[in-house]
C-alpha cells in the first residue's frame, strides 16, 4: 500500500483554505448584521449593512449545497 503524500496535502490545503473562507465569510455576515443594528440605533440607513450581510449568508449556504451537491453525485 502507496500513499500519495502530494494528493493528501492537495486535499488538507483545499480544506483548510475553504474553511478558513467560509467561517471568515459568516464572521462577515455577522459582522454585517451587528452594524445594521448600531446603524438602525444612530438614526441612519441600515439597507447596506443587512444586504450585505444577507449577502454573506447566501455565499455561505450556496457553498454549503455545492458541497453536499459533490459528495451526493
Amino acid at each position: 500500500m502507496s500513499i500519495d503524500w502530494a494528493a493528501l496535502g492537495s486535499v488538507f490545503g483545499v480544506s483548510l483554505v475553504a474553511t478558513v473562507a467560509l467561517v471568515g465569510l459568516f464572521t462577515l455576515g455577522v459582522v454585517g448584521l451587528s452594524k445594521q443594528e448600531s446603524a438602525s440605533a444612530q438614526g441612519g440607513s441600515a439597507a447596506l449593512a443587512r444586504t450585505g450581510a444577507y449577502a454573506c449568508f447566501a455565499l455561505c449556504a450556496a457553498a454549503v449545497t455545492y458541497g453536499i451537491y459533490l459528495i451526493v453525485s
